[in-house]
């Protein structure tokens, strides 16, 4: 079977992106290919690492100017983002789907309801490349519709074109501290640092419960992550809600927001 003209049409656009791999549009370029294929509202080229996600480039905001969630994600947000988890959980390079690293309990959550929603609407989808043990790069493409699982098998199809480059482009990325796009540099930092903030003393376990409620696990997955029956869930759960003195999950997210955004 010869090749077909949409065959050549994709060889010749990738051939194109080869020659713009040091220019400064080559994501856009990337993400305007991808979507002559794959349809997407949103996309963002950034790196997962033990700090604050770097963020080499991203689809532009609606309004003009910087996305105002946005910031709220690099702040802190980022660390409840099931695509962040699964990266520091579960290294490796592939195309990854919103079904496969969401917790049960995604869509009841506070992130997914106030920043997910609003900045990526209905689904997602990720291209990762695994850099060193610690680093992640990753190409993020957000819709306001759901997948289909004809598109997924065409971004399977495409990945190992899309991940080599992705890889290639790294040499061409500025070191951190060359990168003002993002404001304040990537720092070390977890859902323990953030709630320490709050100035309450919450045991290591306590805060554990904290990180995997508040990113959508139900109590049987927090149980099956820490290797503890569900009952002390409950239980830690009851003793870190008298501690912050609060009464539901709601007011757990709002602490979790106020303390990100201390300095």
């Amino acid at each position: 079977m010869g090749l077909t003209l949409q065959d050549l049409a994709w060889h010749r656009a990738v051939g194109h992106l080869i020659e713009r791999l040091d220019q400064p549009d080559f994501w856009l370029a990337l993400s305007r290919l991808l979507h002559d294929y794959v349809p997407a509202d949103s996309w963002v080229a950034l790196l997962f690492g033990n700090g604050r996600p770097r963020v080499f480039a991203e689809s532009p905001f609606e309004g003009g100017g910087s996305d105002p969630l946005h910031h709220d994600y690099l702040r802190g947000l980022y660390l409840l983002d099931p695509f962040y988890i699964a990266s520091r959980e579960h290294q490796g390079s592939g195309l990854v789907r919103l079904a496969d690293v969401a917790p049960e309990c995604f869509e009841q959550t506070d992130y997914y309801r106030l920043y997910f929603t609003h900045n990526v609407v209905a689904d997602e989808v990720q291209f990762n490349v695994q850099l060193d043990a610690e680093s992640t790069l990753c190409l993020s493409l957000g819709s306001e519709r759901r997948f289909t699982p004809e598109q997924i098998t065409l971004l399977e199809l495409i990945r190992p074109w899309v991940t080599a480059l992705m890889r290639k482009r790294m040499s061409f990325e500025p070191e951190p501290d060359e990168q003002t796009s993002t404001g304040s540099p990537p720092e070390d930092g977890g859902v323990d640092r953030v709630m320490q903030r709050l100035g309450t003393a919450l045991t290591l376990r306590e805060v554990d419960v904290v990180r995997l409620m508040l990113a959508g696990c139900s109590n049987k997955e927090v149980a099956r992550k820490l290797d503890i029956s569900a009952e002390t869930v409950k239980v830690h759960r009851r003793h870190l809600y008298g501690k912050l003195n609060i009464k539901s999950q709601s007011e757990l997210f709002a602490l979790f927001m106020k303390a990100q955004s201390t300095p």
